[in-house]
C-alpha cells in the first residue's frame, strides 16, 4: 500500500539551471481536449512564446503569469508552461515521454515547483487516472476542475475532490474566464508550501515486491534530493508499464530493461499492467460515484455519435467534411497565393528596371526576391489548413475522424489520425507535413511524414497538363473518356496507391515499431473557440517562417546559383527577344546546373529521359512546376513559358535525338510523369521534414527512397513500354 493523505517533502531531481528564469515553474499539464491550452492562454495572456522541448521538436508554448494573492498581497509572477496532452504517464507516445520527463525535470527540462493539473469535470475517472499517476510521484498538485458549465448540475464538488485526493481544487469554466481569480489565488498560496499528498491506493503484496526489486536498479540520477520510499515505490511502477523491449523510450539504462524484463518474466502468468492500473481505477471507482452524475451534454454527444459514427451515415459526413478541407486547400487558398505570386513578379519586374544589368541584381531578383516568394506562397495553405484543423479539434470532430479511419490505416501500418494529413497532401506537403503533429507517437507521425510527399501535389499539375497536352492527343478512350483527363485521375491513383503500399512497407521495415492501438477522448461536442484557434494558428506559421522558411530561402539561392554560373557574356541587343531567349538557353546549357543535368543523362537514359530533361529535374528542385519554365528556357521559348504554351509544346514535340528518332513520345512523356510523381523534387519539403524532425536523417532518407523508387518505376515503365513494342 501507498500510504494516502500523507505528507511528504520529496521534489525529486534539484531544479534544472538550464533555461530557468529565476521565477517559480509552474506546469499545466492535462489530457487532450480538458481545456488546457485554453487555460494556458488566460494565465499568461499576450505573453506566451513557443520553443521547443529539450532533445526533441516538439512545441513547448510558456509564459509568465502574474498571480493574484490573498487579501491584496502584491501579485506574484510564475512562469507557466504547457506540457503536450496525454492521459497517462506510462510514456507509449511521445507526449507521455515528454510529460514525465516535464513534470520530474528529466532530460533538460527544468524542475517545476508546481504541477496545475486540468481535469475535464464532464470525463472525471478517465482525467483523474492522469492525477493519481502525478500525486503518487509526490509533486506538489493544484487541481483546477475545468468546463464546469458544460458538467452544469451534476459537477462534482471541488471541496470534496480536493479533500479526497488531498490537494486544492478550484472549479474553472477556461473559456469564459471563470474561476481563473480564484485559481491564481490557490496557486500562490500552493507555491509557498512544500508538502504533497498521495492518495491511498491498494496494490497487491507480490506487486509491491516486484516494485522493489525494479526500485533497485533505478538511475541513481533519477533519485537525487529523494529519499522518500513512496516516491522510489511509484518510479518503479511507472517503469514496470512503461519499458518495454521495443518502446521508443530513450535514455532508459540497459540495467533497468534487464530488471524489469526479470521481474516480468518472473510474474509468469501474472498481468503486471492490469494490476498496477486495475488498483488506481478500483481506488477512483471506489470514492467517486457519489461526486458526480451522467449529464445533460453527455446525452446530446451520445445522439450526435449515432450519426457521425454509423458506418453509413459517419463516412459520408466525414467524406464531405474531407471534402471541405481538400477543397479550401486546393481552392480556396488559390486567390491568395496567386496574389503573392503577383505581387513578387511585379516587384521583381521593378526591381529589374530601377536596379542596373549584373550579378548583384539577379542575386537579389532572382534568389533573394524569388525566395521570399518561394516561402510565403506556402503561407495561405499553412494558415487554411491548421485553422480548419483548429475547428474540428476543439469542436471534437478530429477525434471521431481518428476513430473512423483508424481500422483502414493501421491495416497499412498507419495511425487513425494520419488520414487528414495526407488527404491534406494532394494540395501541399509543407502543410500537410506539419499537421502530423496531431499524432502522438514519433514513429507515427514520421511513417505519415515519409509517405505524405508521394500524394499528388498541386505543383505537379503543371508538369502532368504540360506533358499530357504535348504528347497525347485528346482522342476517347471506350469511345467516351477523354484520354487526357483518364491520364491525370490515373496518375492521382497511381500515387495514392503507391502511398498506401509504401507506408505498409516501411511500417514494417524501416520504421517498425509496437501496433500500440489507438486510445483517445472523445469529448463532447462544443462550439470551437476562435481566439484559442486563431492564436494556434498563428503560431504555427510563424514557426514555419521562422525555421523552415530560412531553410527554403537558403535552397533557392542555392540553386539560383547552380543555374546561373558561370555566366556568359549578355547579348548585344537586349530589346531583341529572340537573341536573349538563344543566350538564356546558352547560359542554362553551360551553367553548374546545366553541366549536372548533362552528367546525370548516362544515369536518366534509361528512363527515356535526354541531359535537357536533366536540367529540368535539377531546376525542378525549387519547385516542382519550375520544370516548366526551365524547359521553356532550354527550348528558346523564355522562362515565362507555363504548362498551357503552344510553343513550348510545339518544340517539345519537335525535339529529335541525333540519329533523327524524337526524343519524346507517348512512353517517354508517361515515364516522366511517373518519374515526378514519386521523386521528392521539392527542397521545401526537405525542408520542413528537417524542422519537423530536429535532423537531417530523416529527409536524406526520404529524398534517397524517393528518388530510387522513382527511378526503378520509370524504368519499368519505360523499358516494359519498349519490350511491349510501345
Amino acid at each position: 500500500m501507498i500510504t494516502g493523505g500523507a505528507k511528504a517533502a520529496c521534489h525529486g531531481d534539484p531544479p534544472a539551471k538550464a533555461g530557468r528564469s529565476g521565477l517559480p515553474m509552474v506546469a499545466v499539464v492535462g489530457n487532450p481536449n480538458t481545456g488546457k491550452t485554453t487555460l494556458f492562454n488566460r494565465l499568461t495572456g499576450q505573453r506566451a512564446r513557443v520553443g521547443n522541448y529539450p532533445g526533441v521538436t516538439v512545441d513547448r508554448r510558456s509564459g509568465r503569469a502574474r498571480l493574484r494573492r490573498d487579501g491584496g498581497a502584491a501579485a506574484v509572477e510564475v512562469e507557466v508552461f504547457d506540457v503536450p496532452g496525454c492521459y497517462s504517464l506510462s510514456a507509449r507516445s511521445a507526449e507521455e515521454e515528454i510529460a514525465i520527463d516535464a513534470i520530474l525535470g528529466w532530460k533538460g527540462n527544468p524542475h517545476p515547483d508546481l504541477v496545475l493539473v486540468v481535469v475535464d469535470a464532464t470525463q472525471l475517472v478517465r482525467n483523474l487516472y492522469l492525477v493519481v499517476q502525478i500525486l503518487e510521484l509526490g509533486v506538489p498538485v493544484v487541481l483546477a476542475l475545468n468546463m464546469i458549465d458544460e458538467a452544469g448540475e451534476a459537477a462534482p464538488d471541488p471541496q470534496a475532490l480536493g479533500a479526497l485526493l488531498g490537494v486544492p481544487c478550484v472549479a474553472t469554466n477556461a473559456r469564459l474566464g471563470g474561476g481563473i481569480e480564484d485559481l491564481e489565488r490557490v496557486v500562490a498560496r500552493a507555491l509557498t508550501e512544500s508538502a504533497v499528498a498521495r492518495p491511498r491506493i491498494e496494490y497487491a503484496p507480490e506487486l509491491l515486491a516486484d516494485a522493489r526489486r525494479v526500485a533497485e536498479a533505478l538511475p541513481q540520477q533519477w533519485l537525487v534530493g529523494c529519499t522518500d520510499e513512496a516516491r522510489r515505490t511509484a518510479l518503479a511502477l511507472w517503469a514496470l508499464t512503461s519499458v518495454h523491449e521495443d518502446d521508443e523510450l530513450v535514455d532508459i539504462p540497459t540495467s533497468l530493461r534487464v530488471r524489469v524484463a526479470e521481474v516480468r518474466k518472473g510474474a509468469r502468468r501474472r498481468d503486471l499492467d492490469e494490476e498496477i492500473i486495475g488498483a488506481r481505477y478500483r481506488f477512483l471507482d471506489t470514492h467517486l460515484p457519489e461526486l458526480f452524475a451522467p449529464h445533460q451534454t453527455t446525452v446530446v454527444t451520445e445522439r450526435i455519435d449515432r450519426v457521425l459514427l454509423h458506418p453509413v451515415t459517419g463516412f459520408a459526413t466525414f467524406l464531405f467534411v474531407m471534402f471541405v478541407v481538400f477543397q479550401s486547400l486546393f481552392a480556396w487558398a488559390d486567390p491568395a497565393i496567386g496574389m503573392i505570386e503577383k505581387f513578387f513578379g511585379i516587384a521583381s519586374t521593378w526591381l529589374v528596371t530601377v536596379l542596373p544589368a549584373g550579378v548583384l541584381t539577379d542575386l537579389v531578383v532572382q534568389g533573394l526576391v524569388d525566395g521570399v516568394g518561394n516561402v510565403l506562397v506556402f503561407l495561405p495553405q499553412i494558415l487554411l489548413l491548421f485553422f480548419l484543423l483548429g475547428l474540428l479539434e476543439d469542436s471534437g470532430y478530429l477525434a471521431r475522424v481518428a476513430y473512423l479511419m483508424d481500422r483502414v490505416m493501421r491495416s497499412l501500418g498507419l495511425h487513425g489520425r494520419a488520414f487528414v494529413p495526407m488527404l491534406s497532401g494532394f494540395a501541399c506537403a509543407i502543410p500537410a507535413i506539419m499537421a502530423t503533429r496531431t499524432m502522438e507517437r514519433r514513429r507515427d507521425r514520421l511513417l505519415t511524414m515519409m509517405v505524405i510527399p508521394l500524394m499528388t501535389c498541386s505543383a505537379r499539375l503543371p508538369v502532368y497538363t504540360l506533358i499530357i497536352g504535348a504528347l497525347f492527343s485528346p482522342s476517347l478512350a471506350f469511345g467516351f473518356v477523354p484520354v487526357r483527363g483518364l491520364l491525370m485521375v490515373a496518375m492521382y491513383v497511381f500515387s495514392t496507391a503507391v502511398a498506401l503500399v509504401a507506408a505498409g512497407v516501411l511500417g514494417r521495415t524501416v520504421l517498425r515499431g509496437p501496433n500500440v492501438p489507438l486510445i483517445l477522448e472523445l469529448p463532447p461536442y462544443r462550439l470551437p473557440l476562435l481566439s484559442s484557434v486563431v492564436q494556434m494558428m498563428w503560431q504555427r506559421s510563424k514557426l514555419f517562417l521562422s525555421e523552415a522558411g530560412t531553410m527554403i530561402l537558403t535552397c533557392t539561392v542555392l540553386l539560383w546559383a547552380l543555374l546561373s554560373f558561370p555566366k556568359l557574356p549578355g547579348p548585344a541587343d537586349v530589346t531583341d527577344l529572340h537573341a536573349r531567349a538563344a543566350w538564356e538557353q546558352a547560359s542554362l546549357e553551360q551553367s553548374f546546373g546545366g553541366r549536372i543535368g548533362k552528367a546525370m543523362e548516362p544515369v536518366i537514359a534509361p528512363l527515356g529521359f535526354d541531359w535537357k530533361i536533366g536540367v529540368g529535374i535539377v531546376g525542378a528542385f525549387a519547385a516542382r512546376e519550375v520544370f516548366v519554365s526551365t524547359m521553356g528556357v532550354i527550348y528558346g521559348v523564355g522562362h515565362e513559358a507555363d504548362e498551357g504554351s503552344s510553343a513550348l509544346r510545339d518544340r517539345i514535340r519537335a525535339d529529335v535525338r541525333s540519329d533523327g528518332s524524337p526524343v519524346y513520345s507517348p512512353l517517354v512523356g508517361f515515364s516522366l510523369m511517373v518519374f515526378f510523381a514519386l521523386a521528392c523534387q521539392c527542397m521545401s519539403t526537405l525542408a520542413i521534414v528537417r524542422r519537423e524532425t530536429g535532423t537531417w536523417r530523416w529527409p536524406g532518407f526520404l529524398f534517397a527512397y524517393m528518388t530510387a523508387l522513382a527511378w526503378l518505376a520509370s524504368f519499368t515503365v519505360y523499358q516494359g513500354g519498349r519490350l511491349l513494342g510501345f
